[in-house]
């Protein structure tokens, strides 16, 4: 890290956009554990509920455990390269292979076996998650102590983050059926997903060769980890920021393997097919059109009593739609949190995510328009959030070093992680656990009446409690705006008289 980051410090669009790819790269893997992972553990694995369930939550809870690590072994990384961008770059390819490795189904092996496999890829997948992305998460931090550029590079970071999303939401599936032809679906999830993989390689290497760290600490980190993490409980927004990571985090992989099952088991197979045939996207001749969209998977063959993948596409369709939206309306929304503030906007619109989530509850089977509309209209009030979110995160971490006169970000961050690869798991396996212990949800029997009902109600109205709970937690963060306008100005003015004393 050369130069001490001035409060005025502009980034360039190349550093913006390239700081961004980490997080597309990032989301090939998040967004497919979040959307479809449960689902690939139980349908395409062929694991229990039950083992299913321990699968994604104690490699998780690993993952959890080992981000303060990792924080505390990236605060006191330094290179050429600074503290945290020098991690992007050694975790890329490791990052790669084992993705592949995590979603590829071993033959002719052992129930206990095939546990065993799936739990160790999963939790080095985790490992070099938690190795790559906390690194990266502070570094956008470091890049610039400017409030407003480091809401711009947040947007940056989240419109690229849900460019990945609108991939992986909208062509994993249509992609496996594809290459599934002739093989099967494990096949196909395994060379999906080395596409995939390749994909975040380059992503990772734009991220390290376009960014810089700037901000240096006045005094550079000389406590132990324990006084980091001591002071850090002193932090009240962060107290605050960290419950809601939880709710957050969890609400995304408890809403992601409900929705699969709502669109796969819950909405009606006609209705979707009639709404897919309504775009062009339907022929009822078995043989390959040639098209771009055939290629892609998204033309359903057969009829309306036979085709297969019609459930696939209209789910595709849906993500895609919902990401599109979210990513114009991150970038409309940029200026609402620097004319209400962050902490403003995150409430309102969580609050409407609520109402929307519960509105679900009450679509018929055959509503697809209905389905449509409501994943429009909830990415448009959840939009605003992703930027605000992670902004507040970094400022949690100015106030940390306003209140001590030290700066830990990557204990901030690492923490945070914490919360958040926690909500992961327990997201991802109490919905296994609720459709269970509430509906006695079997693997085996998906299309059964009780477990129906329990995928509707976890898609609506236990989303829309997890959103409540994002509303209470951030209502007690008192990083409102007049509080991170007075913090910014008195820590700049500390860094230049550090500066000038140099």
């Amino acid at each position: 890290m050369s130069d001490t980051a001035q409060p005025n410090q502009k980034l360039s669009f190349i550093e913006k956009a390239g700081f961004s790819a980490g997080d597309a790269a990032a989301n090939f893997v998040f967004m497919s554990m979040v959307l479809f992972q449960t689902s690939f553990y139980t349908d395409v694995f062929g694991l229990s509920a039950s083992a299913a369930a321990a699968i994604l939550l104690w490699p998780r809870l690993w993952d959890a455990a080992f981000d303060p690590i990792m924080g505390i072994i990236a605060d006191r990384t330094n290179t050429r390269w600074g503290k945290f961008r020098p991690w992007v770059l050694w975790t890329s390819l490791p990052w790669a292979v084992v993705m592949i490795l995590a979603y590829t189904t071993p033959q002719g092996w052992s129930m206990g076996a095939m546990i065993a496999w799936a739990g160790i890829t999963n939790t080095i997948l985790m490992t070099l998650y938690s190795m790559n992305n906390m690194p990266y998460s502070a570094l956008g931090g470091v890049m610039t102590a400017d409030l407003n550029e480091r809401t711009k590079l947040n947007s940056y970071r989240f419109v690229s983050a849900n460019i990945a999303q609108f991939i992986v939401g909208g062509l994993t599936l249509p992609l496996v059926a594809k290459f599934a032809v002739g093989h099967d679906k494990q096949h196909g999830w395994q060379v999906t997903m080395t596409i995939w993989a390749v994909l975040c390689f380059v992503l990772f290497l734009v991220t390290f060769f376009t960014t810089k760290e700037r901000i240096q600490p006045v005094v550079e980190t000389k406590s132990s980890p324990k006084q980091d993490f001591l002071d850090l409980l002193k932090n009240k927004p962060w107290i605050a920021l960290f419950i809601y990571t939880g709710f957050h985090f969890a609400m995304l992989t408890f809403r992601g393997g409900a929705h699969y099952n709502y669109y796969h088991h819950y909405a009606d197979k006609g209705a979707m097919f009639d709404f897919v045939a309504m775009l062009g996207l339907t022929t009822p001749d078995m043989a390959s059109t040639g098209s771009l969209a055939d290629w892609m998977g998204y033309i359903v063959h057969g009829t309306r009593e036979t085709a297969t993948n019609a459930a696939d596409v209209f789910n595709s369709i849906v993500n895609m739609l919902g990401t599109g939206t979210t990513i114009i309306f991150i970038m409309l929304s940029a200026g609402l949190s620097g004319k209400f503030g962050r902490k403003n906007v995150a409430l309102v619109c969580f609050s409407l995510a609520a109402v929307n989530a519960f509105a679900m509850y009450f679509l018929p089977p055959d509503a697809t328009w209905g389905m449509v509309i409501l994943a429009v209209t909830g990415s448009v009030v959840y939009a605003p959030t992703c930027a605000i979110m992670w902004a507040m995160y970094a400022d949690a971490a100015d106030y940390s070093e306003w209140q001590t006169g030290r700066r830990f970000t990557g204990m901030v961050f690492a923490t945070i992680g914490f919360s958040l690869k926690s909500g992961l798991a327990l997201g991802s396996a109490c919905l296994l656990w609720i459709l269970a212990g509430f509906w006695g949800y079997e693997t085996h029997n998906p299309t059964a009446p009780n477990a129906i009902a329990g995928f509707r109600a976890c898609s609506s109205i236990v989303v829309g409690l997890l959103f409540l709970g994002c509303v209470i937690s951030v209502a007690f963060c008192g990083l409102n705006k007049s509080t991170t306008l007075q913090m910014s100005a008195e820590l700049a003015e500390r860094r230049r008289k550090a500066h000038a004393g140099a």
